[in-house]
């Protein structure tokens, strides 16, 4: 036994050793995941409800194995439910609001209201697993519960038909992120479809209506999210927001020079504005092929902390909207597998595990909800 002196106080604790076998890192990783939540920034589930069986709800058992149940088990999109949810040790899922580009503009704001609808009754539907939260109080707390905190992103700013009123009203039915863009610009901002890393800035990333969107989120405590924006809208909103920010599902652009992937420069500024980039599974971003495996993301996180710290990364896997997956990855069960991986790098400490899993966004969330 040691003692260490801290602050006066003598804290006596045990020297142990690194787990020396995958099982051993499992058990320290479900120990972890006892302790900190994990966070995934962005599933799609609710699309493929609505794709699937055009959100009829009674037709989705979401506590059976939707791997074994048609038309989940024919589609390469399809990869979450609640027992993989459960075997993934997952303690909070951010569930994606979206509806297509090319929705005119009232038309994605009705699709958005059914879309947060959906995520809202499948959680009152599986009250016994899910709960709908809105805040970081509520998100400890059911995770000490044993419930998978539900919480909901809008993933696109084309939903808000150009009325901040209309996003009062998705943060009042409980949304708690905006992405600024999907795979479409708005009239305020620019998506990275079609940006090359050659583009030059020549246009504003963000009109004045833009920003104002972004002080909007800042003001009502929202996050706003700058995964799927242009660079020079990344840059940006990161020069107009007075909170941090997040990336619900990006990587790192310096190892897949993929547009949706984020540059060098903008982590080290994402890292002074004191926000998290959230690392997908999907292998066009990770490689930029199709296949991928553990330590290709592994490579991608740890980029992050290199360039960012280990205070501004996260994991925003992305599935249901994906078809291609990493091997070793391939559904929501397999977070342990990740974390446990990660901690046969002897630079990983337990700490750094709970911070990857859910501490920074814990910690990014909770500076947002003070009104700016």
């Amino acid at each position: 036994m040691v003692v260490l002196l801290l602050g006066g106080l003598c804290l006596p604790f045990l020297l142990q050793s690194a787990p020396a076998t995958h099982q051993q890192r499992l058990d320290v990783i479900r120990r972890i995941l006892t302790e900190v939540p994990l966070i995934d920034g962005h599933n799609d589930l609710p699309w493929n409800v609505r794709k699937f069986v055009h959100n009829q709800l009674g037709e989705v058992n979401l506590s059976s194995d939707l791997g074994r149940v048609d038309p989940w088990a024919r589609s390469d999109w399809s990869h979450t439910d609640i027992p993989r949810l459960r075997a993934g040790l997952v303690g909070a899922q951010f569930w994606s609001a979206y509806v297509p580009c090319g929705a005119a503009q009232l038309n994605a704001v009705q699709l958005s209201l059914e879309q947060i609808d959906v995520i809202r009754r499948l959680a009152e539907m599986n009250a016994q697993h899910l709960t709908l939260v809105t805040s970081v109080k509520g998100l400890i707390e059911a995770h000490r519960e044993g419930k998978i905190a539900s919480l909901i992103g809008v993933e696109g700013g084309h939903s808000l038909g150009n009325s901040l009123g209309v996003l009062r009203t998705f943060y009042g039915l409980g949304a708690r992120y905006l992405t600024l863009t999907h795979a479409c610009d708005t009239s305020w901002a620019v998506c990275s479809v079609g940006e090359t890393n050659n583009t030059q800035d020549s246009t504003p990333g963000l009109s004045e209506f833009g920003k104002a969107v972004v002080r909007e989120l800042n003001r009502l405590g929202m996050l706003v999210d700058l995964s799927h924006v242009s660079t020079r809208t990344m840059r940006a909103a990161l020069q107009t927001t007075r909170a941090p920010v997040i990336f619900s599902h990006s990587a790192a652009r310096a190892l897949c020079n993929s547009t949706r992937n984020v540059p060098d420069d903008v982590l080290r500024n994402l890292a002074k504005n004191g926000g998290v980039a959230m690392v997908p599974f999907y292998t066009y971003f990770i490689t930029c092929n199709s296949t991928a495996t553990i330590k290709d993301v592994i490579a991608h996180i740890n980029h992050i902390r290199k360039v960012a710290g280990i205070d501004h990364v996260g994991i925003g896997a992305g599935f249901d909207g994906i078809n291609f997956t990493p091997t070793g990855l391939e559904d929501v069960s397999r977070y342990p597998q990740l974390l446990a991986t990660l901690l046969e790098d002897p630079t990983w400490t337990e700490d750094d595990i709970k911070k990857l899993a859910g501490l920074n966004l814990l910690r990014v969330f909770a500076k947002v909800e003070q009104v700016w």
